[in-house]
C-alpha cells in the first residue's frame, strides 16, 4: 500500500505499464477471477482502479489487486469484516474531454473538490470514483457504502473501507463497482466492476453442498466493430436507427447491430458474428453457475442451448438472495429454460453438463426494450465443450452444510405494508424538434413535477421510518424499458401492471416495462419494500440501473430515520401525503 503514496498522475502515466487492462482476444477460453477469501473473519485487501486509453480513443478501466489480478471475487461470510485499502490511479487523458456528455442534459455535476476529505468532496470529474457494494445491507455511511458524497481523487491516500457483513446477511452473489454521479456508466461500461459472494449459499439448500461453482461477470463496452457489415447469417436488417447517445435504437426484430458488445469473464464477443467465449466441463456433471450482468445498458435474456434447444436450468438464487430464504415459502430451486437478468442484477443456479461429444452455448436472446430503447439482439455468449479431462473449476461449495438459523422477522410477504407510495419513470427530448438532442431522465414521486437529480441537494425526496414495510408502486411513463433498483435492502416483486404475481422471493433490482403509446393505463410493478433493518438507517439512493439514464438525472434519494422518530412523511413538512396514495 505504502508505493501508492505521493505518486503523481504524470509519475503513474510514466510508471504504468502500455497495457495495464489487459483483455482477453475474442474466443478465447475464460478464466475465473481471482478468489480474495476472509480468514479468522476478515478479509483484508489493497485494490486499485486504473485507466488505459486504447489508440482508438476508448478508455478501459480496471481494478486491480497488488499482485496486477484484474477484478478479484471477494469472499466473505456473515459476521466478516471487509476492509479495503483503495487507490484511485486514474489518469486524466485528455483534460479538455466535458466531464457531461449528451446522454448527461440536465444533470447538475459538481467539477470542483470542494473538501479535502473524499467523505464531503461530492467531486464529480472525469478522474474521481468511488466504490458501491451493491446489494449489501450495510449502512449508507462513508467507508461503508455512502455515494453521494464520497469522492476519491488520484491525489488521495489510499482510502479505507471497513464493512462490517451482517450476520443475517442473504448469502449470495452480489457486486461492487464505481457509482459516481454523471460518471457511473463510463467507468462500468470500462470495466470497472467485480464479483462479491457471502458464502453459505448451500446453508439455504444442503442438495448444492460439494457443487463446484463459476463465477462468471458478463459485462458490455463500446462496439469494436461498429462499421462492419451484419453478419450473413442474419436476415437482411434496414440500416440501424441511433439514439442521442449513439447507441443502435432497438430494431424490433431480435437481429441488427447491438447497442453494446458483451463480454465473459472479459472475453469479448464482438459484433458482428459474435465468437462466442469458451468453457469446458465434465459430460452430465452439475455446477452452480453464479451469473452477474455488470452491464452498463444492456438487458440479458439468458438460455442454455444444447443442439438448439433450450435445457433447463435450477434458479437457487436472484440478486444475492437464495430463492428459500428469511421465511420465503419458494422452493429451494425452481427449473426454467431461460431467465432474464437486467443490469445490475445476478441469478445463481444449477447446469448440467452437455452429454459426451456433444456441446451447449449459453446466449442471451433478444430482449424488447421498447421503442425509444437500445438494441439487445439474440447473440452467442459462451461455448461450452463437454470433455472428461476438463479441469474443475477453483471453487466449490463445502462438502458440510449447517442450515441456517430461523429468520428475526416475518417474511415480508405476510407483512402489512403501512403505506402504498407511487413512483414514475420519465423522458424528456431537450429539443422536441430535434430527434437527435439529448434526453432528460426523470424518477419523480407522483405529484411532483419531473426533474433531474440534483447531487447539490440536501433534501430527500422521500422519508421513511425504520421498521416500516411499504408498498411502491412504479410506473413507466417512457417508451423504453427502465431497470428500478435500490441501494441497501431487497424488495419482494406483487404485481406487474396490476396482475398479481406469485414471486415469493426477494430482489433489489427489476424491470419496469414500457408504455407503448396506445396502452390505456402505464405499465407498473408493484413492490413489497422492507425497511425494518436497523443497519438501513441513513441517507441513499434509488434509481434506473441504466447507467446512462442515471447519470442523466433517472434518480431519487431516501432518507430512512431511526424508529425512534415520530413519523413518517416524504421531503417537503408542509405537505406529508407528498409521494403518498
Amino acid at each position: 500500500m505504502s508505493a501508492w503514496l505521493g505518486a503523481t498522475s504524470l509519475d503513474r502515466a510514466a510508471e504504468r505499464p502500455r497495457n495495464v487492462c489487459v483483455r482477453p482476444e475474442p474466443g478465447s477460453t475464460i478464466t475465473e477471477p481471482e478468489d480474495l477469501r476472509s480468514r479468522d473473519g476478515i478479509l483484508e485487501t489493497d485494490l486499485r482502479i486504473v485507466d488505459q486509453k486504447l489508440p482508438d480513443g476508448t478508455i478501459r478501466y480496471c481494478y486491480l489487486t497488488p499482485d496486477g489480478k484484474p477484478s478479484p471475487t471477494l469472499r466473505v461470510k456473515p459476521g466478516d469484516q471487509l476492509i479495503i485499502h483503495f487507490k484511485n490511479d486514474l489518469t486524466e487523458f485528455d483534460a479538455a474531454t466535458p466531464v457531461i456528455g449528451r446522454s448527461l442534459a440536465g444533470a447538475q455535476i459538481c467539477t470542483a473538490k470542494k473538501s479535502l476529505d473524499p467523505c464531503e468532496s461530492g467531486a464529480m470529474t472525469p478522474v474521481s470514483t468511488n466504490l458501491h457494494f451493491h446489494g449489501l445491507t450495510v449502512p449508507p455511511a462513508c467507508h461503508q457504502d455512502e455515494v453521494l458524497k464520497t469522492s476519491i481523487q488520484p491525489d488521495d491516500a489510499p482510502f479505507e473501507y471497513r464493512l462490517h457483513i451482517p450476520a443475517d446477511e442473504p448469502p449470495g452473489l452480489y457486486w461492487y463497482h464505481p457509482h459516481l454521479h454523471g460518471l457511473s456508466k463510463t467507468q462500468v461500461l470500462g470495466g470497472a466492476s467485480g464479483a462479491l459472494i457471502i458464502e453459505g449459499i448451500e446453508r439455504a439448500d444442503r442438495e448444492l453442498a460439494d457443487l463446484p461453482e463459476r463465477v462468471i461477470v458478463i459485462r458490455d463496452q463500446d462496439l469494436i466493430n461498429p462499421d462492419a457489415p451484419p453478419s450473413k447469417f442474419e436476415p437482411v436488417m434496414s440500416k440501424s436507427q441511433l439514439d442521442s447517445d449513439g447507441d443502435a435504437l432497438n430494431s424490433g426484430t431480435g437481429f441488427g447491430k447491438p447497442a453494446k458488445d458483451l463480454s465473459v469473464n472479459f472475453v469479448p464477443v464482438p459484433y458482428p458474428n459474435y465468437p462466442p467465449a469458451a468453457m469446458s466441463m465434465k459430460p452430465g456433471e452439475r455446477q452452480l453457475w453464479r451469473v452477474l450482468n455488470a452491464s452498463a445498458i444492456t438487458y440479458l435474456n439468458l438460455a442454455l442451448l444444447v443442439h438448439r434447444v433450450p435445457q433447463k436450468i435450477g434458479i437457487v438464487g436472484i440478486d444475492g438472495v437464495p430463492l428459500h430464504f428469511a421465511g420465503s415459502p419458494s422452493l429451494p430451486v425452481q427449473w426454467v429454460d431461460h431467465l432474464g437478468v437486467p443490469p445490475g442484477a445476478r441469478a445463481e443456479f444449477i447446469v448440467e453438463g452437455p452429454p459426451a461429444g456433444s456441446g451447449a452455448l449459453l446466449v442471451t436472446r433478444s430482449v424488447d426494450t421498447g421503442p425509444a430503447g437500445e438494441n439487445d439482439p439474440n447473440r452467442a455468449l459462451l461455448a461450452v465443450t463437454a470433455s472428461e479431462g476438463a479441469s474443475e473449476p477453483p471453487s466449490a461449495l463445502p462438502t458440510r452444510a449447517e442450515p441456517l438459523p430461523p429468520p428475526e422477522r416475518p417474511w415480508i410477504g405476510d407483512a402489512a405494508p403501512v403505506r402504498v407510495r407511487k413512483l414514475f419513470f420519465s423522458e424528456q427530448q431537450e429539443n422536441p424538434k430535434d430527434p437527435n438532442s439529448p434526453t432528460k431522465f426523470f424518477l419523480t414521486a407522483d405529484g411532483e413535477n419531473p426533474r433531474p437529480f440534483d447531487p447539490n441537494s440536501n433534501v430527500p425526496d422521500i422519508v421513511v421510518h425504520q421498521g416500516d414495510v411499504e408498498d411502491w408502486i412504479i410506473e413507466n411513463r417512457s417508451m423504453e424499458l427502465h431497470d428500478f433498483h435500490i441501494h441497501q435492502l431487497h424488495f419482494q416483486l406483487r404485481e406487474w401492471s396490476g396482475i398479481p404475481v406469485n414471486e415469493p422471493f426477494l430482489r433489489d433490482t427489476v424491470n419496469v416495462p414500457y408504455f407503448n403509446g396506445r396502452m390505456l393505463t402505464y405499465p407498473s410493478v408493484r413492490l413489497r419494500m422492507d425497511f425494518r433493518d436497523p443497519n438501513i438507517v441513513g441517507t441513499f439512493v434509488y434509481h434506473c440501473h441504466v447507467l446512462e439514464h442515471e447519470d442523466g438525472g433517472m434518480m431519487g434519494t431516501i432518507k430512512v430515520v431511526p424508529r425512534s422518530t415520530v413519523t413518517s412523511t416524504s421531503t417537503t413538512p408542509t405537505n406529508q401525503n407528498k409521494g403518498e396514495l
